[in-house]
């Protein structure tokens, strides 16, 4: 869009440009309105006039060339208009109410979904970045059409990426390939997918990009021999069947080859379908009469034969896959679909809207292909934070899909990757909610196990049963982490209401304020973007948003030195020490997202601190754990003990001896008769040191340090202490 601006004037004829994109509508639409057209490259012109791009040539040329591109697809007028004006807004003093009035609502809507939120209010890049994301995906659900400008905007932006800065060259490439290739396949653009790919993979590892290139023209007449040995009685047998066919070769292109070295790590040289064979035929049943022929005269892999036709992917593609062993041992892919079904694997979308003569445009059904667009603005209520939303669209934009199947039959579309419990949620929301088994092809599978195309998955439920946070790194479909994330929000809303609530009375009393959540706190609230008193209570207790942010806002205050809140904790747990089956009391809350640190392992008996973490809840620390750094100290809380006598806690010691004979069983021996058992060990030798991490099981600081005590006492033993990670 607004990239690379520049003060070195070049000479283009623009009107040149612009007889070139009319003739080239006019070509397959006679009757489009040409002087619309020319009244909107005036306008546009006129309202970049002066502006230059980094190659020294007029801005405006940028917009030309991507209406262009958008007239190489044939497209309608009101999609060329809003070409040619789809950066007035964001860069000229031209606003979205002056595109209205002159050209309508429909260009204007396209013309808004490609400009970038410039008036966004946050300071953090990634959150204005995510935020013109979803402006753009919301825009393009409501009016497809808009992609279509935005990619072929990105198409010509790198095919002149050499003329910014490298860090810009490097950024503009990365985003490319993160978003706008993906986003290109998802609406079945195949030819700008490639294209994009293989310009940002030169930008972004040369060296390898020219290694492969340099690697395929080498084999290029031993390829062209094979597709011509396998073309030719291939052309043969077709036409004895009665098949009118198109045969010809098709070059993979270079992004692709080398993700495919990458993934079965292997050189160039031994990637033996570098080309694939294309047979175009008339008819559907021509498709599949073509595929017996092809596994008559070649030996097909069972597992590579792929119906694109029964089961077309999300972005419209339809095509027969298969992959046959041909001379010397090789493999090769072959394709094999109708001429319709070919144009619509380059062009995707666009064929929804391409101009057709002789005829009324022809009804081409693409929900599927946005319906997953649409998906996301219903969840959009859920999810507050932009980057939350980013993140799930890029799941949905990397994946390509699986088919499996139900017990009954019903076929279902899963990104590659998934898992039984994404199918859960795919048949289901409350299927999934209530996941507890999953059976794959009759035999009981875990619910992170990956499915394949052609399984059939059988999910086991219990009413009693929900999802827990674990499920998030389970689940890889945008769908299901939606509703987990759902469910634990609201789950867990009630639980941070009430703890946020407590962290900021301890807050309010301690600075003394004339201050009353109900009554101040609203205000803040809307200050900060939560429309209601609950929704900010509860950022504060589920650790989104920090005690000192909302009260500052009353009253701006520095922050405590860590060591006066340390000091504060030290005093507090002196004090309290209560014992119950629930575990940690939070500020007098009973068992309220407790998770203990890993890094310190607390038990019974040590000095402890809360730390309200982002989403998990609050975090239970030893008091001075190296891992409480001074920027988390004011999400510090106060906590204490609330186990039973029995609770059972893990903690690892670190064991240095004399290495001897019998050391092992000694250690072994001394902490068993301290009454406490052994769950694991990792002994090492080195010269005349052993070494031990041994991990035990106690129930409170007193029984740790009797194992402690016991242990020092064994022959040999150096030292022994408590594990803590750094």
């Amino acid at each position: 869009m607004s990239e690379g601006l520049s003060h070195r004037v070049g000479d283009v004829d623009m009107d040149a440009m612009m007889r070139a994109v009319v003739r080239k509508v006019g070509a397959y639409n006679p009757n489009a309105d040409g002087d619309l057209l020319w009244q909107a490259f005036r306008f546009g012109k006129d309202a970049h006039e002066g502006q230059l791009r980094k190659s020294g040539e007029p801005y405006f040329t940028h917009a030309l060339t991507v209406a262009g591109i958008l007239a190489d697809l044939r497209l309608d007028v009101d999609t060329l208009v809003a070409a040619l004006l789809h950066d007035v807004v964001e860069d000229t003093p031209v606003t979205l109410e002056d595109v209205r009035d002159l050209y309508g609502p429909d260009v204007e809507h396209m013309v808004d979904g490609v400009t970038k939120i410039s008036d966004l209010r946050s300071h953090n890049p990634d959150t204005r970045q995510a935020e013109s994301y979803r402006k753009l995906v919301f825009s393009i659900a409501q009016d497809p059409r808009t992609v279509l400008i935005k990619l072929a905007d990105r198409l010509h932006n790198m095919r002149t990426v050499e003329y910014l800065a490298p860090d810009r060259q490097q950024g503009m490439s990365r985003e490319t390939l993160d978003v706008y290739a993906p986003l290109a396949h998802r609406f079945g653009l195949a030819k700008i997918k490639w294209e994009l790919e293989d310009r940002a993979f030169k930008v972004l590892d040369p060296s390898a990009y020219f290694e492969v290139e340099r690697g395929v023209k080498q084999s290029r007449a031993v390829r062209e021999r094979v597709i011509e040995e396998i073309g030719r009685p291939l052309g043969d047998a077709m036409a004895d069947a009665g098949i009118t066919a198109e045969i010809s070769g098709r070059p993979k292109h270079f992004y692709s080859i080398y993700n495919k070295m990458k993934a079965q790590d292997l050189p160039l040289e031994r990637i033996y379908d570098l080309y694939a064979l294309r047979i175009l035929v008339e008819t559907k049943v021509d498709c599949y009469h073509a595929l017996g022929i092809v596994h008559s005269l070649f030996t097909p892999l069972q597992d590579r034969i792929k119906d694109y036709i029964a089961n077309p992917k999300a972005n419209m593609y339809q095509s027969l896959h298969t992959t046959v062993q041909v001379t010397g041992g090789k493999f090769l892919e072959i394709q094999i679909r109708t001429s319709e079904m070919h144009a619509r694997s380059e062009i995707g979308i666009a064929a929804h809207w391409r101009y057709k003569e002789g005829s009324d445009n022809e009804t081409i059904d693409f929900s599927r292909m946005v319906n997953w667009l649409r998906q996301m603005m219903a969840w959009e209520e859920d999810v507050a934070d932009p980057r939350e939303f980013m993140e799930n669209m890029k799941i949905d934009l990397f994946q390509d899909e699986v088919f499996v199947f139900s017990p009954r039959g019903d076929l279902f579309q899963l990104p590659r990757g998934a898992t039984p419990l994404d199918f859960a949620f795919e048949v289901h929301s409350e299927v999934g909610l209530h996941c507890v088994g999953a059976k794959v092809n009759g035999r009981i599978v875990s619910l992170g196990t990956p499915l394949e195309s052609r399984d059939s998955v059988e999910i086991l439920t219990s009413r009693s049963a929900h999802p827990s946070m674990s499920w998030l790194e389970i689940v890889k479909s945008a769908k299901a982490r939606h509703h987990v994330r759902r469910w634990i929000r609201s789950t867990q809303f009630v639980d941070s209401v009430k703890l946020g609530r407590e962290i900021l009375l301890r807050e309010i009393r301690k600075r003394k304020l004339d201050v009353e959540i109900d009554r101040d706190l609203e205000a803040v609230g809307q200050e900060l973007g939560y429309t209601a008193l609950d929704k900010l209570l509860a950022a504060v207790g589920a650790g989104d948003l920090t005690h000192a942010k909302v009260l500052n806002r009353l009253e701006p205050q520095e922050k405590n030195p860590p060591q006066k809140l340390v000091e504060m904790g030290r005093d507090i747990y002196a004090t309290v020490m209560r014992r119950r089956v629930s575990g940690v009391r939070i500020q007098g809350l009973d068992n309220m997202m407790v998770r203990y640190a890993r890094c310190c392992e607390p038990i019974p008996g040590d000095e402890v601190v809360g730390l309200v973490t982002r989403g998990r809840g609050v975090s239970v620390h030893r008091m001075g754990c190296s891992n409480l750094s001074d920027a988390e100290q004011e999400r510090l809380i106060e906590v204490s003990w609330d186990v039973d006598a029995e609770q059972i806690f893990m903690v690892k010691l670190t064991v240095t001896a004399l290495d001897r004979k019998g050391l092992l069983a000694d250690l072994s021996d001394a902490i068993r008769g301290a009454g406490v058992n052994i769950r694991s060990g990792d002994f090492k030798s080195e010269d005349d040191l052993a070494r031990a991490m041994l991990l035990i099981e106690v129930r409170n600081l007193n029984n740790l340090e009797k194992v402690l005590k016991v242990v020092r006492r064994v022959p040999g033993v150096q030292h022994v202490e408590r594990y803590q990670v750094s």
